[in-house]
C-alpha cells in the first residue's frame, strides 16, 4: 500500500485511528462503570478455532441468504458497490488492519460494554437485543445493510453470551470483516458489482 491517501479520500491511518477510537470508547467504558468483561470460557485455541469456524459460517449463510429474492427490503448492489470502491482504495495490509482493530475495537463497545452494561439491569436477552440494534444503527447504510448489521450484532452477542468469550467473537468479527472484503474485491460479480477500470 503506497502512503498518502486512497482513492475514497479516507487515509490508511484515518481509517485505522477512527476504528480505534470505538475501541478506545468501548475499554474507557468498561474501565468506568466497572462492566464485567467474560473471557475464561474458552482457551485462546478454542476461541480462535470458533471464531474463524462462526466468521465463515456467518459469511455462508449470508451469501445464501442474499440469493432468495426479494427477502431484503432493498438491493445491497449500491452499498457493495460503495464497499467495493472503499476496499479497492487499500492494499491488503490495511484492510486485515482495518479488519482486526474493527473486530476488536467494535467487540469491546458493543459486546463487552454496552451488551454487558445492560445485562446487568435488562437481563440477557433484552441486552442482546438492544446491543445488536445500536450495532444496526451504527452500520447503516440503508434498511437492508442496517438489517444484516443487526443479525450480525445478534449472532456475536448470543455467542458471547454462550461462550462467555470476548476474545472469541472479537476473532469472529475480524475473520468475517476479512473475508467479506477478500469476497467482496476477488468475487464481486456474487454481488451484482462490477469492477471499474481505471486507466
Amino acid at each position: 500500500m503506497a502512503v498518502g491517501r486512497a482513492r475514497s479520500g479516507i487515509s490508511p491511518l484515518s481509517a485505522l485511528m477512527f476504528q480505534g477510537g470505538i475501541g478506545v470508547v468501548g475499554l474507557v467504558a468498561i474501565l468506568a462503570f466497572g462492566i464485567p468483561v467474560q473471557n475464561d470460557g474458552l482457551s485462546w485455541r478454542q476461541g480462535i478455532a470458533w471464531g474463524c469456524l462462526g466468521a465463515f459460517a456467518t459469511y455462508g449463510v449470508l451469501i445464501a441468504l442474499t440469493r432468495i429474492p426479494g427477502l431484503f427490503p432493498d438491493n445491497l448492489e449500491r452499498q457493495m458497490r460503495n464497499l467495493h470502491d472503499f476496499a479497492a482504495s487499500f492494499g491488503a495490509a490495511v484492510l486485515v488492519a482495518l479488519s482486526v482493530v474493527a473486530g476488536v475495537g467494535e467487540e469491546l463497545l458493543f459486546r463487552g460494554a454496552v451488551q454487558g452494561w445492560l445485562t446487568g439491569s435488562l437481563g440477557e436477552v433484552t441486552a442482546i437485543a438492544v446491543a445488536s440494534l445500536l450495532f444496526g444503527l451504527v452500520h447503516y447504510i440503508s434498511f437492508t445493510y442496517f438489517l444484516v448489521a443487526t443479525g450480525l450484532g445478534l449472532v456475536l452477542g448470543s455467542a458471547y453470551a454462550l461462550s462467555d468469550s470476548l476474545a472469541m467473537v472479537m476473532i469472529w468479527h475480524a475473520v468475517y470483516d476479512m473475508v467479506a472484503l477478500f469476497c467482496l474485491l476477488r468475487f464481486p460479480h456474487w454481488f451484482g458489482v462490477s469492477p471499474r477500470h481505471h486507466p
